[in-house]
């Protein structure tokens, strides 16, 4: 096993790649719960924290067989892109998006029930629709939430190892991620290697999460 920068790179574009579909997600998700009479509202939102709870084992389980070769979905992937979405960089994206979302979800739903429902009321009053309620007042008011969402959820999908290695598989140069590439390097005795992805996580994680607490009010 040679040192590469390539498990660094990819794992920073999968991260940033399902961060960004996750908060498309979790946005949507949390503003229908918010702001609409949802029937069976605990068991979808059951649903929505499942990641947080399952084995990783069982999600990379249950992505291969939503989006494997024996799948309708997988196999209409295959017939428009000309290639299985299975151990690829796709894959490891898609993995990472699931895990991150249900953190997106909960801060992002924290931050809309933090605004006044008078506020949205009195803007809906006036003339806004419920989009541009949503894009003037709750959108702005939710900063903060929306921040440490971003946060928590990159750093959830940029430490992402078990669905991933499942369902992208770890292949160098193609689809393995820096926890990948440090299981690799400890199953091949190469301890040194494994340090050195070891502790660019541990550094890229807390400078995050450390900007997340100066962020806060005192």
């Amino acid at each position: 096993m040679q040192w590469s920068w390539h498990p660094v790179q990819l794992s920073f574009f999968v991260a940033a790649s399902a961060a960004f579909i996750a908060l498309l997600a979790a946005t949507a998700a949390a503003y229908w719960m918010t702001s609409a009479r949802v029937r069976g509202r605990t068991i979808i939102e059951t649903v929505f924290f499942l990641p947080l709870v399952l084995p990783p084992t069982v999600i990379g389980f249950m992505l291969i067989m939503v989006f494997g070769n024996q799948s309708s979905l997988g196999r209409l992937i295959e017939w428009a892109t000309g290639r299985s979405v299975l151990f690829t960089a796709a894959a490891a994206v898609i993995a990472a998006a699931v895990v991150a979302f249900p953190l997106m979800y909960q801060s992002i739903k924290t931050g809309f029930l933090s605004v006044d429902r008078h506020v949205i009321a009195a803007a809906k009053v006036d003339g806004a629709s419920s989009l541009q309620a949503l894009w003037a007042i709750i959108l702005p008011l939710s900063g903060r939430a929306f921040a440490n969402g971003i946060v928590l959820g990159f750093t959830r999908a940029f430490g992402e190892f078990g669905a991933t290695l499942m369902f992208a598989g770890n292949i160098p140069g193609r689809t393995q991620t820096v926890p990948t590439a440090i299981y690799f390097a400890i199953e091949t005795g190469n301890s040194q290697f494994a340090w050195y992805y070891t502790l660019i996580s541990i550094g890229f994680s807390f400078v995050l999460l450390l900007l997340i607490n100066r962020a806060k009010p005192v």
